[in-house]
């Protein structure tokens, strides 16, 4: 339930030659705006998705987005629940920002906001809280808060949150963001996103359609399905993620989709034939594996084994070759004994997998992973992860060395630099170029050329005389 407090907003200096209003300029419905909102956001590419559509919101309430450091009315964090660093990102985005804007109204929102929202609301300059069942009622809930000493709270039951909001990040990045999944039903024992973001549910695939050509209407020339597990898109509807896919293939102004992760299990072979056969979707899967310990999968009550996620990973490069694939990985968790970290170790340097996402374990209240035995010394976790770490360097470099001197298709981004502007090939090596304007939000062939110290391929262009 949301908590008022009796406090008034403060007034804000009048422009010249204005009479005085009883409210903030920012609400006074005689301005052509309502005032000026900043956003900043934590966490995945969902996260992302959505920050955009609260904008969306935000903007039709009658409020200008503008940066952090362009003194806000309002700012608006959007948080996450990965790890524990999020409450200590969380407390040094407040802290800078209200330094920066003294007066500002500080609104957190997001996986961090419905799992602890007390401590949120505990940090000096706080002044509205929001769980995942009220995020979207953001604007709403600002005008009918008073800003006061003690912050507003909206945090319900996760259980009662059923609601899918679509969303599609925009003006941030070439690449669009698109929310097709929420929530999660798996509940692996290191994991809180059943806790903060409540059970798996899709809008219909007619629903996602219509949101994917608003992104194309938008300039959106490459799309990337996200969720929180996607695989398990159209449950609730009778529908699979597989007809989803052969829909969106038909969508006119898109030119490249991205599957952003899916669960080994829920990719199937006719999804991975599918993409092998598409002329939009890119050759690139993220396959989470956490663990290549069988042990561990059990103790993570993760959905598969190893036979499995090999298997999959070998269907994917028979069917294609060049496409790239990433990992997630977990270091340390409890009962990782050195055996077990060396049989991760080697699953992943059999496998033909183009880069890793490293995590080290990090505790997380209310998991079941906290009451497992056999705790791993934090030196310890940190020694594997850097391991890993340089296990996948080395396999990212191998895999872009392949395609030296190879023709690819590039999308060019739109953050460019006074040199060099950036892109992606279809089976998503980064790559760059000198900077050229008219080749913004395009997509160009390209021979490939070296790799950089950073991990960057620089380009030539795919002219006569590289034939």
């Amino acid at each position: 339930m949301l908590r008022k407090r009796p406090a008034q907003w403060p007034f804000h200096k009048l422009s010249p030659g204005r009479e005085a209003c009883p409210v903030p300029d920012y609400l006074c419905p005689r301005m052509n705006q309502y005032g000026k909102v900043a956003f900043h956001t934590l966490g995945c590419k969902l996260n992302f998705s959505e920050t955009s559509t609260l904008a969306r919101q935000f903007r039709e309430a009658g409020y200008a987005r503008v940066g952090m450091e362009e003194r806000p009315d309002v700012l608006v964090i959007n948080t996450c629940s990965v790890t524990e660093d999020a409450d200590k990102k969380c407390r040094n985005i407040i802290h800078r920002a209200i330094r920066t804007s003294p007066e500002v109204f500080v609104a957190v929102v997001g996986c961090y906001a419905q799992l602890k929202p007390e401590a949120i609301a505990s940090i000096p300059g706080v002044n509205l809280v929001l769980g995942a069942g009220e995020k979207f009622n953001l604007v709403q809930h600002i005008q009918a808060t008073e800003k006061g000493d003690a912050p507003a709270i909206a945090v319900g039951e996760i259980k009662d949150v059923k609601t899918f909001v679509p969303s599609f990040s925009s003006a941030d990045r070439t690449r669009t963001f698109l929310k097709v999944q929420d929530g999660c039903n798996y509940f692996c024992a290191f994991c809180t996103i059943p806790l903060a973001r409540g059970r798996s549910r899709s809008a219909t695939i007619a629903e996602t359609l219509n949101e994917a050509r608003k992104a194309a209407d938008a300039g959106a020339k490459e799309i990337v399905l996200t969720g929180v597990n996607i695989g398990d898109f159209g449950t609730f509807h009778g529908e699979t993620l597989f007809e989803l896919l052969r829909q969106l293939e038909e969508v006119q102004g898109v030119e490249r989709f991205r599957i952003s992760s899916i669960e080994p299990n829920l990719l199937t072979r006719e999804i991975i034939e599918f993409v092998a056969g598409s002329k939009k979707f890119m050759p690139h899967f993220h396959i989470p594996l956490q663990s290549g310990s069988d042990v561990v999968l059990s103790a993570m009550r993760r959905r598969y084994r190893t036979t499995l996620y090999a298997e999959r990973i070998r269907q994917v490069k028979s069917y294609i070759p060049h496409a790239c694939i990433g990992a997630d990985i977990i270091t340390g968790f409890p009962g990782e004994t050195d055996a077990l970290f060396d049989s991760t170790r080697n699953f992943i340097l059999d496998l033909p997998l183009s880069y890793l996402h490293v995590f080290t374990y990090s505790e997380r209240d209310n998991t079941t992973a906290l009451r497992l035995a056999g705790e791993v010394p934090g030196k310890v976790r940190s020694e594997r992860t850097l391991q890993l770490r340089l296990i996948s360097a080395k396999k990212k470099r191998a895999f872009y060395e392949e395609y030296v001197g190879t023709q690819r298709q590039i999308l060019w981004e739109s953050d460019t630099g006074e040199e060099f502007m950036f892109g992606f090939t279809d089976n998503y090596i980064r790559v760059k170029k000198a900077t050229d304007p008219t080749s913004v939000n395009c997509v160009e062939e390209c021979i490939l050329g070296a790799m950089d110290s950073e991990e960057i391929m620089a380009v030539k262009e795919f002219t006569p005389q590289n034939l």
